[in-house]
């Protein structure tokens, strides 16, 4: 896998004491993280599964977001001290412009570029739970209770919403 800096946190700890609704990537971290992920498959640390047989020279729809979080989120944020993208990015967190859905079953390019193309003018933090939750952690305490989840937290928050089709 390419080499990613990343500097030790105790994501369990910051997860605590960092609000949900701060859990943010950028605009500019969403076009990064795409780049990082074709440059993964290009080398062969990101590759088709039985699940997911994306094929490899595609460059428009990708790996879907569950193939990208077994094999780059959660590796990478488990070195980085069990943290999540974000935080990893922005240990102080970042505040909550945009709340972003989506499903799992699509591919990772696709839903970047519908992202980064309907991106709200004016807005800069987004709340995007591949990267935003912390994927290496039991989050069950997290949204065992719907209304106290950090994805209710960041959506009261966000003065925008982008549902993402795939």
């Amino acid at each position: 896998m390419q080499t990613i800096d990343v500097m030790m946190l105790d994501g369990a700890a910051l997860h605590r004491s960092v609000p949900p609704e701060r859990w943010c990537v950028t605009r500019k971290d969403l076009a990064q993280f795409r780049r990082l992920v074709r440059s993964c498959v290009a080398e062969g640390s990101i590759t088709p599964t039985m699940l997911d047989p994306f094929d490899l020279t595609d460059e428009l729809i990708g790996p879907c977001v569950h193939t990208v979080n077994s094999q780059l989120i959660q590796p990478v944020t488990a070195k980085a001290g069990n943290v999540s993208w974000a935080l990893m990015l922005h240990p102080d967190g970042l505040s909550c412009d945009v709340f972003i859905t989506h499903c799992w079953q699509e591919g990772i390019y696709e839903f970047i570029d519908k992202v980064l193309n309907s991106w709200p003018h004016g807005t800069r933090h987004a709340y995007c739970c591949m990267l935003s939750n912390p994927q290496n952690l039991d989050i069950a305490d997290l949204i065992g209770s719907p209304r106290d989840s950090p994805f209710a937290k960041a959506l009261l928050l966000a003065p925008y919403m982008l549902v993402i089709p795939n």
